[in-house]
């Protein structure tokens, strides 16, 4: 009978307590634009509360139903927020600003409705920001279905993704805008990107986006447009476990008989190689020819992989699924939390009318021919299967005054493609080529974070915050093969003959590339609150230090014959490797396997940024906010490596700079809750080239046959940035922005094509340039108008117009090539720069019901793709409008389970870049179709 009573009485008393809910959030303190540590929480009436730490956070448990939260501190106006509703295993998120009283000891009381809208958050940080910020909440990529960084990330104001992966701030391109992952640089899946591939991250593990388009003296000093830090969960307030899974259909891509694919290993549909792809060789293994020896000349022949065809099958349907778990431990008067996700996804594309690297040039016999010659045409079918697999795991602890953080970030990347090319060349030589490509790309980055966060002194005023993070990124180009045929028609028959012909088509080839970079960066913030001209001030002092060495190898193998009757394949690659077609040393004829590497393909770089900063943040007047700063930094770059020229380098110091970055921001409180501001910055900035652009590598593109040629002479770029900025904000999450901003670049990187040298490209310093622009933003509850209460309006637009002037070789190949009645403007377009664009979206969301929906609409303007050369015109990047449709349903006891559905690219409408000249009709560069997508995701909480 006891034994009956005590399992009932705990078993009440676990019901009991289960059936509780929970409020947390920060308090920030308007005084400091910081947060508020040690600040009182009350349940109004009631003895139950609590304090925030050191971070401004606190959560309170309390029962299902209808509170008054009471926020205080000493000096402080309290503030009460009413109609807090709290639901059972529920967390309720309430962010309030406590702004200090005019007699410092008087209480004044300001009362206020709890915002339910998470989207409050980020205001609340953009509010209390000492930097020119932009954000996205958990709660706003959820209405907006976005199911990656990548696809949240451009509705953010000035903010636009390229090739569904790299953001662009201010359209400006990825070299003037930088990607951290919770504060720290972190390498990405393309090495010779500034920024991240977005589209890694699922949106399950956020906690925010935050883009700073201001610099202070804390950040890196290598952005211009913008920085965008992702910022994870922290610790969670309670226990929480979600599952995700969902799949998509394109009736463009997907149940296509004629998919293309190449060979697959066991592991593919984990994103990495089994093996089957390995370069069968040792390295540096010698390779003989035929007349050298025979025999092993066959044995080698017969290790490598025979099938080089691309084949066709039917595509499947992509689909993803993900799964996150987090708790918080009570441990004494400490906290102990972990959070973990996992992230699959595998997406398949499709398309039968690709179109990419075909180049057009002006007639340079006739300047009355206005339209573009065709050089070279090349199009065809792609098969694309991408394997993304991320998985992070973390261990936050904290104390009263510290806390540390712990997590592990692993990225596994797996992306096959096969396709077939038509190319067809007409003015140096003339012929058609049919292509199969066949390319793997194994990607894997692992990051771990170690980070520390303490409050010091009597009176917390000292801050230490640090943080290490090291990384391991490893890219492999596996077995790219590439077998072209000369295309020639009998003369008797009609018929396509195929052959193999060195001269005309080139040769089959085999490429291994592979790439190891480490990245070790490290931080340390030390913040000291003080006093100055009698209010209160903030000094900031700390430095960074980054390392990064990359090693570079390409192994190529061509394949020749010897005394083989190069017509009698049918245009079959695999027959190629047959063993019936495999030389061999008794009728010394047949295919084999020559080493075609070459030292300029390779390269070994070093990169390292110390750097050290000091800032110090003050009141003028009570209205008035400053944050002056100044940062250093030394660049060093080391290169080793050589050209086709056989000049060398080894250890080689390339860059070796020591610059100063100062920077102001200033604000301007227009009332006093500072509900409405003024902001005006000004930042001095860099960019940098990369290892594969400051080097004297020559890198040939085999599907594209193109050639990289960097450029051992490029120097960085020097930006000066002014800002200005108005803000309103309002209840509801209602906003209003509007900004200008002016950007002048001195020795400006782009990409331009060599003159003469048709199909190659290098990074050069052209000449300076300057951006000028605005943007407007408006976030609007349209609850004024009455029954429409759930509905919310979000819009942002920029205008920007960019003036890069020539450098004297460029205006000199320009002039050379310009058609009758053309003349040359002073200026053109920057590189990469977006003159507009464009973010409309109408939300609906209703808590009671659980239906939530939203129509968005993005687009960017006509950009400079690849500046023109000589007699090769300028690329441009066209506008893509995407119109997407978001239907969602939240349904369940504790509304924890959410359906979705999805439209992508309702327009059906193309990507496409063409080049253009003076009265002549547009020509394409590249173009495909994304197709239509329908998405469909179930997830759970529980």
């Amino acid at each position: 009978m006891k034994n009956t009573l005590l399992v009932l009485l705990l078993f009440l008393t676990q019901l009991a307590f289960s059936q509780t809910g929970s409020v947390n959030g920060t308090i920030n303190d308007g005084e400091y634009n910081d947060v508020l540590p040690f600040a009182n929480v009350v349940v109004k009436g009631t003895q139950t509360g609590t304090t925030s730490d050191f971070e401004g956070k606190y959560t309170l448990d309390l029962k299902p139903g209808t509170y008054t939260l009471v926020f205080s501190f000493v000096g402080y106006q309290t503030k009460e927020i009413t109609d807090i509703i709290i639901s059972e295993n529920e967390s309720t998120a309430v962010n309030v600003t406590l702004q200090a009283s005019a007699g410092q000891l008087d209480e004044v009381i300001i009362t206020t409705t709890a915002r339910k809208n998470t989207e409050a958050a980020v205001l609340s940080l953009q509010k209390n920001s000492v930097n020119l910020m932009d954000g996205l909440s958990l709660e706003s990529i959820k209405k907006t279905g976005a199911s990656s960084v990548a696809n949240a990330v451009k509705n953010v104001p000035g903010v636009s993704i390229q090739g569904g992966k790299f953001v662009y701030v201010r359209g400006l391109g990825d070299r003037y805008t930088k990607s951290i992952l919770n504060g720290v640089d972190v390498p990405g899946l393309d090495p010779d990107r500034n920024t991240l591939q977005l589209d890694i991250f699922p949106t399950q593990i956020l906690e925010n986006i935050l883009v700073v388009k201001s610099a202070t003296a804390d950040q890196p000093a290598d952005f211009t447009g913008g920085v965008v830090d992702i910022v994870t969960k922290d610790i969670p307030s309670r226990e929480e476990y979600s599952l995700s899974i969902g799949a998509s259909y394109n009736s463009d891509f997907h149940f296509q008989d004629n998919y293309l694919v190449s060979d697959k290993s066991n592991t593919d549909f984990l994103g990495f190689d089994d093996g089957l792809r390995d370069n069968p060789l040792v390295p540096n293994q010698d390779v003989p020819l035929p007349q050298q020896n025979g025999e092993v000349a066959q044995v080698i022949t017969q290790r490598f992989n025979p099938t080089l065809a691309a084949q066709r099958e039917q595509s499947l349907m992509d689909f993803k699924l993900s799964a996150t778990a987090g708790n918080q431990y009570e441990i004494g008067d400490n906290k102990l939390g972990f959070l973990a996700s996992l992230s699959y996804k595998n997406e398949t594309k499709y398309y039968d009318e690709y179109v990419d690297g075909q180049i057009y040039r002006k007639d340079e016999t006739d300047k009355s021919n206005f339209e573009l010659l065709a050089d070279r045409t090349q199009n065809g079918d792609v098969g694309n299967n991408n394997v993304l697999i991320s998985g992070l795991a973390g261990l936050s602890f904290k104390t009263e005054k510290s806390k540390y953080r712990f997590n592990v970030l692993h990225i596994q990347n797996g992306e096959s493609e096969a396709s077939i090319f038509r190319q067809s060349n007409f003015i140096i030589s003339s012929n058609n080529v049919k292509k199969d490509n066949l390319i793997y790309t194994e990607r894997a980055i692992t990051n771990g974070l170690l980070s520390g966060k303490h409050s010091l002194g009597s009176e917390n005023n000292w801050t230490i915050e640090w943080k290490l993070s090291p990384t391991i990124a490893r890219i492999d180009d596996k077995d790219f093969r590439v077998t072209p045929f000369r295309v020639s028609t009998n003369s008797q028959t009609g018929e396509e003959v195929f052959t193999i012909e060195p001269s005309e088509s080139g040769l089959p080839s085999r490429f291994y590339r592979n790439l190891e970079e480490i990245n070790l960066a490290g931080k340390l913030d030390i913040e000291k609150k003080h006093t100055l001209f009698g209010y209160d001030a903030k000094v900031k002092f700390g430095g960074a230090y980054t390392y990064k060495q990359r090693d570079f190898e390409v192994v190529k193998f061509a394949i020749p014959f010897l005394n083989f009757p190069s017509a009698s394949l049918g245009g079959n690659p695999n027959l190629i490797l047959d063993d019936e077609n495999v030389y061999n040393p008794t009728t010394n004829s047949g295919f084999y396997i020559r080493d075609d590497s070459n030292d300029s393909d390779s390269y070994d770089s070093e990169v390292s940024v110390a750097a050290g900063y000091l800032s110090e943040e003050f009141k003028v007047t009570s209205w008035f906010n400053a944050i002056l700063g100044v940062r250093f930094e030394k660049f060093d770059l080391i290169y080793t490596g050589e050209n086709q020229n056989g000049t060398e380098l080894v250890d080689a110091t390339i860059l070796d700079k020591s610059d100063f970055f100062p920077s102001a921001n200033l604000i301007f409180d227009l009332d006093e809750d500072g509900n409405e501001k003024i902001r005006a910055s000004y930042a001095r900035t860099t960019a940098r080239p990369s290892f594969k652009e400051a080097s004297l590598a020559e890198i040939f593109d085999p599907i594209s046959s193109t050639t990289f040629i960097g450029n051992i002479d490029l120097q960085p770029s020097y930006i000066n940035n002014f800002d200005l900025r108005f803000e309103k904000y309002g209840e509801n999450s209602d906003f209003f922005a509007l900004s200008g901003f002016y950007k002048s670049f001195n020795d400006p990187i782009e990409l331009s094509f060599i003159r003469r040298a048709y199909g190659q490209y290098t990074p050069l310093n052209l000449g300076d340039a300057n951006v000028f622009g605005g943007e407007i933003e408006v976030r609007k509850n349209l609850g004024f108008i009455d029954g429409l209460q759930d509905l919310s309006f979000n819009a942002n637009f920029s205008l920007i117009e960019s003036q890069q002037d020539y450098s004297d070789d460029e205006r000199e190949g320009r002039l050379d090539n310009l058609r009758e009645g053309e003349t040359l403007d002073d200026t053109r377009q920057l590189q990469g720069q977006s003159p507009y664009l464009i973010n409309v979206g109408l939300n609906y969301n209703n808590d009671d019901t659980g239906w939530q929906g939203g129509l968005f609409y993005n687009t960017q303007g006509k950009t400079l793709q690849i500046v023109g050369a000589g007699d090769v015109a300028d690329v441009f990047t066209l506008p893509f409008h995407n119109v997407k449709l978001n239907i969602s349903k939240t349904f369940g006891e504790n509304k924890n389970s959410t359906i979705s559905l999805q439209f992508e690219n309702l327009l059906d409408d193309d990507v496409e870049s063409v080049y253009q000249s003076f009265g002549g009709e547009d020509q394409i560069y590249s173009k495909w179709n994304p197709g239509q997508e329908i998405s469909l995701s179930y997830s759970i909480r529980f």
